[in-house]
Parts: structure tokens; sequence; C-alpha cells
């Protein structure tokens, strides 16, 4: 095999790679010295699937955010209210967590049963957002009375959050079974707001 035709089959194979597009294996053998000379290109995968590299996964639906929220919203509550039975002294902050297990775990079995039934489903997806976790993170450290003080501020600002969301998604949602939970449960939130401000 000359240079010329090394040469010309390396630039071959780099405008072939370049392009994304498949090619097989090339080999071609030197008769003269018996030695094997293998040339392998990569595959763009984006291409080879037919996908776009610039395409983006599609945003969920507002449902599905409102969900997933009220979720993750359950789920740091349970999650808090756990610690809280822990590390406080505290048996009116002891009384109040016991209470969001039970309420919060009531509910989140209300979701699920409410999305299971929707056509098509949803599945609720209950992954803390990063204030909820730096919170918890937060609490994690603390312990008696800096614990109780920090507990009853993460209470009142998930309340409010929790809240604003369920009277959005009552007034604005577009699946009718959604929009009767979050109704349902406004008066519920509105009723542990007001107890996590009386918090002591």
């Amino acid at each position: 095999m000359t240079i010329r035709t090394l040469a010309l089959l390396s630039a071959a194979t780099v405008a072939l790679a370049a392009c994304g597009h498949k090619t097989d294996t090339a080999t071609m053998t030197n008769s003269d010295t018996d030695t094997t000379m293998t040339t392998t290109t990569t595959t763009n995968m984006g291409m080879a699937n037919g996908m776009d590299a610039n395409m983006v996964a599609p945003m969920p639906s507002a449902s599905q955010t409102f969900v997933n929220t009220a979720a993750a919203s359950d789920a740091f509550e349970i999650a808090a209210a756990k610690l809280a039975l822990d590390q406080s002294k505290s048996a009116s902050v002891k009384s109040f967590a016991n209470q969001m297990i039970k309420a919060h775990t009531g509910s989140t079995e209300k979701l699920k049963t409410v999305t299971a039934g929707l056509t098509p489903p949803l599945t609720p997806d209950a992954t803390l957002t990063p204030d909820q976790q730096s919170m918890l993170d937060g609490l994690k450290g603390k312990s008696g009375s800096d614990f109780d003080t920090a507990y009853a501020a993460s209470q009142v600002a998930a309340h409010e959050a929790a809240l604003a969301g369920l009277k959005n998604y009552a007034a604005t949602g577009d699946v009718p079974q959604l929009k009767d939970f979050a109704n349902g449960l406004i008066p519920t939130v509105t009723a542990h707001l007001n107890m996590a401000k009386g918090l002591k």
C-alpha cells in the first residue's frame, strides 16, 4: 500500500466521522508485509437515533408540575416532622409534628388515588426542591430551642408556599379532579399555617 493511498483513506475517514455518518470498519491488507490496518469511525449517537443534538426534553405539563409540587411538599413535611420528634424538647412542637405526619401521609395517599384515576394517569414525583432540601439539611444540625425556632420558621415558609400553589392550581388548573383536590386541601393547609405561626 502506498503512502498516498493511506493518506486518502485517513482523509475520507475523518470526513465521514465529522459528518456524523456511520461507516463500517474498513480493513486493508498490505500483501507485501502481511500487515493489516483497520480504521473504525465513530457514530454520532444523536444523528444515528434520528434525534437532533439540540433537542431538549419536553417540559412537564402544569398538572404534572402541580402533582410533583404537592408530593414534594408532603415529603418535606413528613421528613421535617420526623426530625422534630427526634430533636425537639418541646411538647407543642412534637404534637404539631405528629399532626403533620398524619395529615401529610393522608394527603399523599389521596394524591396518589386521584392521579391514578386520571386518563392518562399522572405519577407524583416527591423529589424535594433544592430549597426544601436546604431547609431540611439546616434542621439536621440543630437541637433544643434552636431546632424549635428553625422548625417553626420552616413550617411557616413551607405552608405559605403550599397554600399559594394550591390556590393557584385551584384557580387556573386544567384537570377538574386535581382542582377539587387543591380546593379540598386549602382549609387544611391554612389551619396548618396558622398553627405553625403559633409554635413556640
